[in-house]
């Protein structure tokens, strides 16, 4: 089979790279995206040292502004005709704290829709032409707090998985599928920043019925079923992984 050609936004570090790191071990072709240049750069050169030179390319963008996620799109246009995978990885919370006054709650509510909503929807809607029909695969990274809060940053994610829904009507007529995979404790990512300390690790674990944080890859492991063949039955769906934290019921 030919190579397959990938799309990974907040593909720099954590998730996003171990998804872009298992795309390009397939000898898939992966563009990574993403705000830091540095982050980026760093990342495809580690992959193509890795898996080959040419199998990863980056683009900077904020996919929070419309012209960015245009010329992110004409850049991944230039190199492909057709984009087989589109993963949107990128997001965060990025308001985990607030002064307490309305302001700093009504900025902290816009910040998290643009970093998880708006990165998601508007880099999907550009790339939407150029998805594989059929075949395509739409795979969003939601999260354990759609169901749990924090309000901000759950509230975005939920956003997240009612847009997965809303795309998985509109495109399964035409060979797509969409799915959101929703990971809970993840360790070794930069989710949390200084917020990860000792404690706070030990009371995420605890929250689990494996007694276990999840691992980058194993979340990567879920995204490329998602993204895979075999997985054409499966769409309109909130994969959630995270060692029991939320029972699947």
């Amino acid at each position: 089979m030919s190579p397959r050609q990938i799309v990974v936004s907040g593909g720099g570090t954590g998730i996003g790279l171990a998804v872009a790191g298992a795309f390009a071990a397939c000898g898939d072709r992966v563009t990574l995206l993403g705000r830091r240049e540095e982050v980026l750069r760093v990342a495809a050169d580690k992959l193509n040292a890795a898996h080959g030179e040419s199998t990863v390319s980056w683009c900077p963008a904020d996919l929070s502004e419309p012209e960015q996620v245009r010329r992110a799109a004409r850049f991944i246009g230039e190199r492909t005709d057709t984009v087989d995978v589109l993963v949107t990885n990128a997001g965060g919370n990025v308001a985990s704290s607030h002064d307490g006054t309305l302001e700093g709650i009504a900025d902290g509510y816009r910040r998290n829709f643009a970093a998880n909503v708006l990165t998601a929807v508007l880099l999907t809607e550009a790339l939407l032409p150029q998805l594989r029909r059929p075949g395509g695969r739409i795979v969003h990274l939601s999260s354990i707090a759609a169901l749990r809060g924090p309000g901000s940053y759950g509230g975005a994610k939920a956003a997240v998985n009612t847009y997965t829904f809303e795309l998985a009507q509109k495109l399964g007529p035409q060979g797509i599928t969409v799915n959101a995979v929703a990971p809970g404790f993840v360790t070794d990512t930069e989710f949390f920043g200084d917020r990860a300390t000792p404690e706070f690790v030990a009371s995420r674990v605890r929250q689990t019925l494996t007694g276990r944080p999840g691992l980058p890859s194993e979340i990567a492991a879920l995204v490329m079923y998602a993204a895979s063949p075999e997985a054409a039955y499966l769409t309109g769906q909130i994969l959630q992984i995270n060692g029991g934290a939320a029972l699947g019921r």
